[in-house]
């Protein structure tokens, strides 16, 4: 069997590897996104930001030392590790330690508890917000804030917007999701099973914000893109939950942006359609306004 050949400027620079003390014969992460590498027994993986991980990483690290001494384990976390100077992150690349003998976990029920779970954990963990969570301008972040600002048919404050980006402000109330805190809102995709079946969480996408939005994010993302059955949208029909999820579709479809959205904005709608039942107009194509 051949091996497709990975170009040199993907691969980590022999600096970082040296930095981070593993072997220069990184080989691509197998079932990943193809922008990792295990090198040694760490995964090494790309664009991390170097203000984040100084925050979030020692938090991270000191949960997953718990996690791993706690009988029995129902959660660990994927261990980040220092370089040998002490930095989280060498030229935007992030180490953590490597999960063998794990598989993706598919199950949403699995992921929905790992998520509960976790945001407990986090919340004791951090339980005050970390400086600096919400100066970050990737356009994750930028979609997150817009997603919390738009209210009861006020618009995006973004370039982007659309008729389906339309239909779900004008359903959006002041309804209170819970207590902000540190959450992951990228658990679908980003949780493992090890040989023992405990889940390992992985890629930690860290905002502020209530742990029930992180849920619906993880469910959405689960029916859209992970093979979840669409009949649990019927559980996000009402009141506090049916907020939650208007949010968590406004902040993936703010943050695929107009290109993207295109192709997938049928697919956004036969998913959110038992939120939008009342009146829904056509909305499967996007377009855009100006600022």
């Amino acid at each position: 069997m051949t091996t497709e050949r990975v170009p040199s400027e993907a691969l980590p620079p022999t600096d970082v590897l040296d930095l981070f003390a593993v072997p220069e014969d990184p080989r691509p992460l197998q079932g990943g996104q193809g922008h990792s590498f295990v090198a040694g027994d760490l995964v090494l993986s790309p664009g991390r930001d170097a203000a984040t991980g100084a925050w979030l990483n020692p938090v991270l690290a000191r949960l997953a030392v718990e996690l791993d001494t706690t009988k029995p384990r129902a959660l660990r976390i994927a261990m980040p590790i220092p370089s040998r100077d002490g930095r989280w992150v060498v030229d935007g690349w992030g180490a953590s330690r490597y999960e063998p003998d794990t598989h993706p976990c598919l199950d949403l029920g699995v992921l929905v508890a790992t998520g509960r779970l976790l945001h407990a954990r986090l919340a004791s963990a951090q339980p005050s917000s970390p400086h600096g969570i919400r100066d970050r301008t990737d356009r994750w972040a930028r979609a997150e804030r817009a997603a919390f600002a738009a209210t009861g048919g006020r618009g995006i404050p973004l370039t982007y917007a659309g008729p389906l980006v339309a239909e779900l402000v004008r359903r959006l109330d002041d309804t209170e999701l819970g207590p902000d805190q540190l959450v992951h809102a990228d658990l679908a995709g980003n949780v493992l099973l090890d040989a023992r079946g405990t889940p390992v969480v992985i890629d930690v996408a860290p905002y502020w914000r209530p742990a029930l939005w992180a849920e619906a994010v993880c469910v959405l993302d689960a029916v859209l893109w992970h093979g979840a059955d669409a009949g649990v949208m019927a559980q996000w029909t009402d009141g506090t939950r049916r907020q939650a999820m208007l949010r968590a579709a406004l902040f993936r479809l703010v943050s695929d942006g107009p290109a993207s959205v295109e192709g997938s904005a049928a697919a956004y709608a036969r998913v959110l359609a038992p939120l939008l039942a009342d009146g829904r107009r056509d909305c499967a194509s996007p377009g855009s306004v100006p600022e």
